[in-house]
């Protein structure tokens, strides 16, 4: 008997724990892989342990226990329905990372550990799998934040999209950082890390197989060290949130509604990339109303503003860094605009899905 090349001895394939190496290749999700026995245990062993390889993993738990830092533990979960999985500048498994950790870092927090689970449809290709798989264990090795526990269902074809992540972050915060949603003040500064609508414009674009002149890249990316340079620099920031689903309007409108306040921003202060905004003129969109995977917005006292922003500038994911507006008091809590024309408009929340399935 031979498998991949290597020839096995008969008395070897004729062992009771003789199990045949998975088919990464050509092989396909089967109900087995998540039906608790053998084929299960193997997924795990061959696919999940060996690309996310660490202590905790190998001591083959259904939890992991681990020391934490003194501080406020936070702890974030997200699901990841993404569709198509695969899209310029990333996946649907290093989207998984990234968006949970940014969740955790948005409150000034020191990310710790991550879980994953896994909802895989039958008949999904393994080789997808294991490039899904492969792309979250680097980029949680890049952030430095381990998948430390997790867990795999499979369910019928047809019942199911390909694969659906949920991943759950902790972490801790620093004594001092109290960074909340509810905690913006009348003339606080707002701030956003660098270009709008660049991951939902990725994914709009392959969906409708457009093509621009540049290809527009997801800006999927794990944004916790520039979250801590900013909380060294300002341990004041009032607020921190990645603007994902309904990109900056949303944001904005939570924080407003939370803290009971206005906001005005300034459409010529706010950056857009030239791709994304050509193809949003194009398709129909906002870019306020984009998802981003790979910004942040922040919100610091008027004093603190100017410090950081430079800091912000001085790391590589805020080069493109602005300040885009202010905090008003307003009995209303809107959301207005300066526009570029000279008149003023209300940015309101979303009255339906404008991307469906983007993150």
């Amino acid at each position: 008997m031979s498998f991949r090349g290597r020839a096995i001895p008969a008395s070897e394939a004729m062992r009771a724990d003789y199990v045949r190496p998975i088919d990464f290749r050509h092989g396909r999700v089967d109900m087995t892989h998540g039906g608790g026995g053998r084929a299960m245990a193997q997924l795990i062993d061959e696919l999940f342990v060996r690309a996310f390889d660490n202590e905790w993993l190998r001591q083959a738990n259904d939890q992991a226990a681990f020391r934490v830092p003194g501080g406020r533990m936070v702890m974030a979960t997200d699901s990841h329905v993404v569709s198509p999985l695969f899209f310029p500048g990333g996946d649907i498994g290093c989207l998984s990372v990234h968006g949970t950790i940014n969740d955790v870092a948005m409150a000034g927090a020191v990310p710790l550990n991550l879980a994953a689970g896994f909802i895989l449809e039958e008949g999904f290709p393994l080789a997808d799998l294991k490039r899904i798989v492969e792309s979250m264990a680097a980029a949680a090795m890049e952030a430095g934040v381990p998948v430390v526990t997790g867990d795999t269902k499979v369910v019928e074809q047809g019942k199911g999209d390909g694969v659906f992540i949920t991943t759950t972050g902790v972490g801790v915060v620093p004594a001092g950082v109290e960074i909340s949603g509810d905690r913006a003040r009348p003339g606080d500064r707002i701030l956003v890390s660098g270009t709008l609508g660049d991951h939902g414009v990725a994914i709009m674009s392959l969906r409708e197989n457009l093509e621009f002149e540049t290809t527009i890249r997801s800006d999927t990316a794990a944004l916790h060290r520039l979250v801590a340079a900013m909380v060294a620099a300002v341990p004041g920031i009032r607020c921190l949130r990645d603007p994902t689903r309904g990109g900056l309007a949303t944001t904005l409108n939570e924080f407003a509604r939370q803290s009971r306040c206005g906001m005005v921003i300034a459409e010529d202060r706010i950056p857009v990339a030239a791709g994304v905004r050509a193809a949003c003129e194009f398709l129909g969109l906002d870019p306020l109303y984009v998802a981003n995977e790979g910004k942040l917005v922040a919100i610091a006292p008027p004093e603190d503003a100017d410090a950081l922003l430079a800091v912000m500038r001085a790391h590589p994911q805020g080069r493109d860094a602005a300040m885009v507006g202010e905090v008003i008091a307003d009995p209303h809590h809107f959301v207005q605009m300066d526009t570029s024309f000279g008149g003023r408009r209300v940015v309101d929340w979303l009255t339906g899905e404008q991307l469906p399935r983007i993150c």
